[in-house]
């Protein structure tokens, strides 16, 4: 059986940070990538960068990380602004697609 995935998608790289902070204390996941985009208002947005963090562990670890983070980051901006999403079981080799993006480990 394949990991669990969670996706956090907020406006800003300090939300993000905050987030998954609150999220990788509550819950033992893995952080396997960041990317980032430009938010649909380019640079008319108030925060000018969407970031996605890519996550995977146990699917309840999953779950519990996404609701900390989710609420971390309402806190911080519009809970209009939050996204999250869960990959419950995810397929074989999926994983190698999760480090690709725009921020990068060095």
């Amino acid at each position: 059986m394949g990991k669990a995935i969670g996706f956090l998608e907020v406006q800003g790289y300090s939300v993000a940070m905050a987030a998954m902070d609150k999220a990788c204390k509550a819950a033992d996941i893995t952080i396997e990538g960041i990317d980032c985009n430009n938010p649909l208002l380019g640079d008319r947005a108030p925060i000018p960068v969407v970031i996605q963090v890519k996550f995977s562990g146990k699917i309840d670890d999953v779950k519990a990380a996404l609701e900390v983070a989710h609420q971390a980051a309402a806190q911080l901006i519009d809970e209009k602004d939050v996204q999250t999403h869960l990959i419950s079981s995810a397929a074989d080799g999926l994983e190698k697609l999760l480090p690709i993006g725009k921020v990068t480990k060095k």
